[in-house]
């Protein structure tokens, strides 16, 4: 982005970030129902690879600023316990990792649950794009932009990187080749 945005350039860049949202809550909402079946982890690795692409976007844009410094109201979001209880269920066996939050800060890991990661995320995308879909593109971008940086980054990158760990150790550690006999 360059240093000065225009209109224009915010309607774009809210465009596209909220391609990434849907995308993603899309795709969360088939794999909580059991849509992926066993590939249910590589296909949270590529939802959630996708929503980053967003954050990076919002992180390497300057600063959205509010022309009156405040957020309107968009009412209430929408409850999505249904889809952290069943990412729950899909992710029985991996759902709990440990992380180090913040890796110039903390020194000491900290439990965490894929299932919450992905559905804290959905959450605060969620509530940026009703404004968007309100036709808010300003406001959507400031609350993305700020949840990024102050919540969602965080648990989409902590959940990438326990999705990768799992699809790695899955295809690294297949049994030795037995040599054949002659």
């Amino acid at each position: 982005m360059s240093d000065t945005n225009s209109p224009q350039d915010w309607n774009a860049l809210a465009e596209r970030v909220a391609r990434h949202v849907e995308n993603y809550l899309g795709g969360l909402e088939a794999v909580s129902r059991g849509e992926a079946g066993p590939h249910t982890v590589p296909m949270l690795l590529l939802e959630v690879s996708q929503v980053i692409l967003a954050g990076a976007q919002l992180g390497a844009s300057q600063d959205v600023i509010l022309p009156d410094n405040w957020e309107p109201e968009v009412g209430e979001d929408p409850d999505l316990d249904a889809v952290r209880q069943g990412l729950a269920e899909r992710l029985l066996a991996i759902d709990e990792y440990v992380e180090v939050f913040d890796p110039y800060k903390d020194t000491e890991p900290t439990s965490y649950r894929l299932s919450d990661d992905l559905v804290d995320v959905a959450s605060d995308l969620v509530h940026g794009l009703r404004h968007y879909q309100q036709d808010r593109p300003l406001e959507a971008l400031w609350w993305w932009q700020y949840s990024y940086f102050n919540h969602w980054g965080n648990h989409a990158g902590a959940a990438l990187r326990a999705l990768h760990a799992v699809v790695a150790n899955a295809r690294l550690n297949v049994a030795e080749e037995v040599p054949a006999v002659r």
